[in-house]
């Protein structure tokens, strides 16, 4: 069996993206963090907006986990992967984590 972990893919985006891409990879399951919080991690703590934008444009949800990122009211926000926001609940509920 094959892990998601070991699969290989290419990003391409733009560096921005790509260094939100590879942060999202260090978000262990079943934690969440909220997009201000990514925004400080890559280190453009006032871009929220563009980071959020980075996120939604994840090229594979779930193996990066983007759904593991929520907005600093404790809500969901949204999901650009298929099933939407419904299935970001889903794939967090599966972690554990009910919001």
């Amino acid at each position: 069996m094959v892990s998601l972990e070991s699969m290989e893919y290419e990003l391409k985006g733009t560096n921005l993206q790509v260094l939100v891409w590879r942060e999202l990879q260090r978000v262990p399951a079943g934690v969440v963090i909220t997009y201000s919080e990514l925004a400080s991690r890559v280190g453009y703590p006032r871009a929220i907006r563009a980071i959020a934008s980075a996120v939604g444009r994840n090229p594979y949800p779930p193996i990066i986990p983007c759904h593991r990122v929520v907005r600093s009211d404790g809500s969901l926000g949204g999901y650009s992967g298929p099933g939407g926001v419904e299935q970001k609940r889903a794939l967090l509920q599966s972690e554990g984590i009910m919001i």
